[in-house]
């Protein structure tokens, strides 16, 4: 008995079909990627802020083992950076702090575009770091001195440039648009790290109590 052949066809897409397929996912795309990229700049945020915790953790520790001194306050020869970082000198301070820190990954900000992870702590260079040095906070004592932060800002409308930076406290301060839109992060004396606005970081610097401000820049 012969076998009886279907009178179905096989069913396939029409080019209108095809054509309502593909505005639908053009559509949801449209629709989902502005999302996705707040979403990775949320998380980029997020990471800058974990790797500032990381140094403000790594500074404690080497207070407790080092007289509660940080080593912006011990000298050089006593395994310190006061000198150097009085010179706009970033790179010493982390390799002092080498094994706090465990590694140089956590001295990029995840944002930072213009700088790149270093191998080891032998061969960091300003290149690899994204936060500057309070070069005066040399112990906890005053919780709200500012250690360290996101590079990206400027000063009186200027960016500023590697090296060592003085300004007046009241001297107007503010965030570049780079890494976090017009924001960034700061690390306290104490181990904390704060979320700033522009107008904000200009309150965090007259709240040192000092009257300039000296930091490091890499």
């Amino acid at each position: 008995m012969k076998p009886r052949l279907s009178q179905k066809r096989n069913a396939a897409m029409t080019l209108f079909e095809v054509g309502v397929v593909v505005a639908a996912v053009v559509v949801l795309a449209a629709a989902f990627l502005p999302m996705l990229a707040t979403s990775r700049k949320k998380v980029s945020k997020l990471g800058c802020t974990n790797c500032l915790k990381q140094i403000g953790l790594a500074y404690r520790i080497w207070e407790g083992d080092n007289g509660d001194i940080y080593p912006m306050g011990v000298s050089v020869t006593s395994g310190g950076s006061m000198e150097m970082v009085q010179t706009g000198n970033v790179v010493q301070t982390f390799q002092v702090m080498s094994n706090e820190l465990s590694t140089p990954k956590v001295l990029i900000c995840p944002n930072d575009t213009n700088r790149s992870y270093a191998s080891s702590f032998a061969g960091l260079a300003n290149s690899n770091i994204s936060y500057f040095i309070g070069v005066d906070v040399t112990n906890d004592a005053n919780p709200q001195m500012i250690i360290s932060g996101d590079c990206n800002f400027r000063i009186g409308g200027v960016p500023v440039k590697p090296g060592l930076q003085a300004f007046w406290t009241n001297d107007p301060v503010a965030w570049t648009a780079t890494r976090h839109v017009s924001s960034g992060n700061i690390g306290l004396a104490d181990g904390s790290v704060q979320s700033a606005t522009s107008k904000s970081l200009q309150n965090y610097f007259q709240q040192t109590g000092l009257a300039t401000n000296r930091l490091a820049i890499p």
